[in-house]
Formats: structure tokens, sequence, C-alpha cells
């Protein structure tokens, strides 16, 4: 239960939010996302996602409620102020409360296993769980239950503590993305995938091929529950961007009933970044291409660089939104996606660390938007773990992207 102390700390904080939803900014730019996911373009756009610099730039310090409950509704109500106040990309802040279904998944049957850092924030290591051929018989296909009742009581808590401030509205299912190499990746361990494409292919075909039974299955049961919720709104679309568009859901569509065709969902395989397109096409694509073949537009990739494989990922269906990561030729890409994609332009987090070079990042920034001037781009700063502790750095860096933005 939430307190009258945090009820009240909670209204204030959405009544601010409610405010700043209602600026014309807000339209404007929501318009722009239209247009930019239709392939129109209009300027360059900006988000700015600080992911692992939250914790930086919003501490636990920073909250007032005293309730578990009440404090994550807190930080996120905080959050997007701040992100108006002290970042002011392109985020459209909306005057919504989601309150999502309680769905639960039984897993795969394994779990990943990891060697822990002695760091707090620290990379983990593999502990494969999945050591010979006879170990893939132990995976299990997802069995989903929804959680009805919880979600009502969630649903009428929101809308007593929210409805006259926000729009309450209940959401399932709306982001779609598919993992299937980062799954058996923490199953088999990464370095022996590597070695599996050689040594042992077969294996892992029958891997890949599981879990894309598996996911086609977990689509089905969403449907089969009603579970799935248009994302053509701020829903998070693939790997940066949001899903404004006025194309989904296609005329023939059923508020009541949401298909895949109605719906953004994308697709990602990181830990391909080091092998050739022929095996990236072999050992994921082609088993992602079927997964995405369903739904409405598609993005593709994540941090992997992509510049030599763009041949094999326009293959995908509906395909609208690439991930162009920091380590990508971004003139041979621009030259590649033309304005037939949205060139999703993953910048260097690392810029937010050591000296923060406003030069630099000019030039850096600059040089890709002259590269790019026949394409739809989008700018996406994210993976930013740390900014040591200099929230203002993000403040200065999207300036500087929105003012060279301006530009093009």
């Amino acid at each position: 239960m939430i307190n009258q102390r945090d009820r009240g700390r909670l209204r204030e904080l959405a009544f601010k939010v409610a405010d700043i939803a209602g600026l014309p900014i807000m339209a404007e730019r929501r318009e722009m996302w239209k247009q930019h996911n239709e392939l129109r373009r209009v300027r360059p756009l900006v988000l700015v996602f600080p992911e692992g610099a939250w914790r930086e730039l919003l501490p636990d310090t920073t909250l007032q409620c005293e309730g578990k409950r009440a404090r994550a509704m807190e930080w996120e109500l905080r959050r997007r102020i701040y992100q108006h106040e002290y970042i002011d990309d392109d985020n459209v802040i909306e005057k919504t409360w989601a309150v999502h279904k309680v769905i639960n998944n039984t897993g795969w049957g394994l779990e990943p296993q990891h060697i822990d850092s002695h760091q707090d924030t620290g990379a983990w290591g593999f502990d494969p769980v999945i050591k010979e051929p006879a170990d893939l018989k132990k995976l299990r296909f997802p069995k989903i239950h929804y959680d009805s009742e919880t979600t009502k009581e969630r649903l009428a808590e929101a809308q007593d503590l929210f409805g006259d401030i926000l729009d309450v509205e209940l959401k399932g299912i709306s982001h779609i993305s598919f993992h299937l190499m980062s799954i058996y990746s923490e199953l088999r361990g990464l370095n022996q995938v590597m070695l599996d494409m050689y040594d042992n292919p077969n294996m892992l075909h029958e891997a890949m091929a599981f879990l894309e039974e598996g996911h086609h299955r977990l689509v089905q049961q969403y449907i089969d529950l009603n579970l799935l919720s248009l994302n053509n709104d701020q829903t998070y679309h693939s790997s940066g961007g949001v899903g404004y568009t006025t194309e989904l859901p296609p005329v023939d569509f059923d508020p009541e009933h949401i298909r895949p065709r109605d719906m953004w969902a994308s697709a990602e395989s990181q830990e391909m970044a080091q092998v050739s397109p022929k095996m990236h096409a072999e050992f994921a694509l082609e088993y992602e291409k079927r997964l995405l073949e369903p739904f409405g537009l598609n993005g593709y990739g994540c941090c992997e660089d992509l510049t030599e494989k763009l041949d094999y990922v326009f293959t995908l269906p509906n395909l609208r939104r690439i991930s162009i990561a920091p380590g990508a030729d971004v003139e041979k890409c621009a030259i590649k996606l033309q304005d037939d994609y949205i060139f999703s332009w993953k910048p260097q987090p690392s810029h937010l660390v050591g000296q923060f070079d406003e030069r630099a990042v000019r030039e850096y920034i600059g040089h890709t938007l002259d590269v790019t001037r026949d394409c739809v781009i989008e700018i996406i700063l994210k993976d930013t773990h740390t900014c040591e502790g200099r929230p203002e750095r993000f403040t200065r860096w999207t300036r500087i992207a929105k003012e060279l933005a301006e530009k093009y």
C-alpha cells in the first residue's frame, strides 16, 4: 500500500509531468517522429538514454518516498522531468501512466550461470551450463501465464492515484525484440559458440532452431491470451528509437485483439560482431528472418558492426530501422542505406568520460551528418554506463547534437 505522505509526493510529481506533456514542443516532436519513422525526412532526431549513468543522474538518495513501490513510481516520474529539464533531447514526454500486465514466463528449462566480477559494476564471465550436445535435451519451450487479478489490482491502484492527472493505460507486450544468440551464448558460453561454428555447426543449428520455435510459440501464446499491445507510440523500438507512426496499425486492425502485423518488432545478434557476413547470416539472420516476418515493421541490430553485412540485413522482411554501431563505417553505411531505411546511428558513449572535449564531439557528430545527408538519420546516445559523476555532460552533448542537427 502507498501511504498518504508518499501519495501526495507522487501526485505532485504527476502534475508536473502532465504540465510538461502539454507543452507545444511535445506535439511538434511527436509529429516529427511520425514523419521520420515513415522515411519523410525532417531533421536528424536526437535521443539520449543515459542507461547505466542514471545512477549518477538520479541516485536513490534523491528519492523522498518511503515505500518500495512508491519509490519506483517516484523514480520514473522524476526521470521524465529530468529528461525534459536537463537533457532536452527529442524524447516526447507523454501524459500517460502505463500499467503493465503481470505476465510470468517459465523460462527455457536451464538457467544461465555467471562468474561474477569483484567490482559492483564490473563485467561477469560465462559459466556454461550446456557442455555437450546431449544438454540441449534439457531445454524446454517457455510457457506464459497472465496474472489478471494482480493486474487488476495494480490498474485500480494507478487509476486511484493518477487517474485525474495522467492518462492511465493498460499495456501488455508492446516491446517485441528477439535475442536468440544472446540467450544461447549465456547457456553455452560465447567462446564455445564461436568454436561450434567450425567444430560443431550442427549442434549450433539445432540450438538456434529450438530457440526459433520457442519464440514462435511465445508469440502465439501472446496472441492466444490477447496480451499484445500497440507500440506505434513512445514505446522504445529496436536498440534505439521510438514507435510513433501512422503506418501502424493497418486499417483492418481490431483494437480489442492486436496482431503481430499491427506492431513493430526487432532482432539483434551482438555476439556475432566478429564473425563473417556469411556466418552471421547462416547462424543468426536465417532464424531471425522467420521470426520477424509476421510483424508490420522491423528493426535490426544493436552494437554489432553491420557495415559489411548490410546486403544480408536488407533481406529481412518489413525492415525499417537499422542500427549503425559506434564502430561502423558511417560513410559506407550511408551509401548503402540512402533514404530507404532509418539510419539509427549510435555515437561513441566514451566521449562522456575522461576529458569532455566539445570540439572533438562537434567534429565527430558533424562528420556523420555530412556523410548521411541523403539518409533518414537518428542520433541515439546510449550504453553510457557512467559520466564520471558529471551529469552536465549529457546536457552539453545533447545541445551540440541538436545544434548540428538543425543545420542539416
